[in-house]
């Protein structure tokens, strides 16, 4: 599936959302989603324990201009457990915890864009209020086909699920394809376990993004999915 919208990647065929939680990668741009590749929704990752309390992550280089100026971290990393993160926005904070021990790579990454201020003054291009209900972020240009220039690893159990509070990360709709941008989930949501989940974010955070859903979306691309009528940029994200 092309990345036009790096938030779901291949959503059900039935759900007309323009590249389900797409993220961008091959700079091409998303179209309607389909039903995703056999591969998609598998349990494998490209990620494998190093020494005892690292895991190895292969940060892949995409062939593409980063969004913004961006260095992809260690191949190598010792987080674990969980880490806290406090990702500031235009309508509030949303209070995030990271869960490290199930999606190291992917926790590391998000660490380090965070870390070298990749998500500084990013909007969050992408909302969805009918099937599925997200609020995608994460690409410095706005338009849904920014990364970083590299893609991580899926850190999949296949039996992945998406209630409120989710946050995970959106891909092109092919295995090992996501970058920065990621999405939030404000109300349970039927997606495929494709979407590496790591993390969550506060119920209070919740409610936040439900009041931003409830102002709509302008329909860009297709009903019930498009820009947030009431803009969210992200003005910076810190972890502990």
């Amino acid at each position: 599936m092309p990345r036009r919208h790096r938030a779901l990647w291949a959503l059900p065929a039935a759900l007309p959302l323009f590249a389900v939680l797409t993220a961008c990668g091959s700079g091409s741009s998303s179209t309607t989603a389909t039903e995703p590749p056999a591969s998609a929704g598998s349990s494998s990752s490209a990620s494998s324990p190093a020494a005892a309390g690292s895991t190895t992550c292969s940060f892949t280089p995409d062939g593409q201009k980063p969004a913004k100026d961006a260095t992809p971290p260690p191949s190598t990393t010792d987080l674990t457990g969980t880490v806290k993160a406090t990702i500031d926005t235009s309508v509030g904070a949303f209070d995030a915890t990271l869960d490290a021990t199930q999606a190291p790579c992917t926790v590391a990454s998000f660490v380090s864009l965070a870390d070298q201020g990749f998500y500084d003054n990013t909007p969050c291009h992408r909302m969805t209020t009918e099937g599925i209900y997200v609020l995608q972020c994460g690409d410095p240009t706005g338009t849904g086909t920014g990364g970083p220039g590299y893609t991580i690893p899926d850190e999949l159990s296949g039996s992945e699920t998406y209630g409120p509070g989710t946050l995970a990360m959106a891909n092109t709709g092919q295995p090992h394809s996501g970058g920065s941008q990621f999405f939030v989930v404000y109300k349970k949501t039927p997606l495929p376990p494709n979407y590496t989940v790591f993390g969550t974010i506060s119920p209070t955070s919740v409610a936040t993004v439900r009041k931003v859903a409830a102002a709509g979306v302008d329909n860009a691309f297709g009903a019930g999915d498009g820009h947030p009528k009431e803009k969210v940029t992200i003005t910076g994200v810190t972890t502990q």
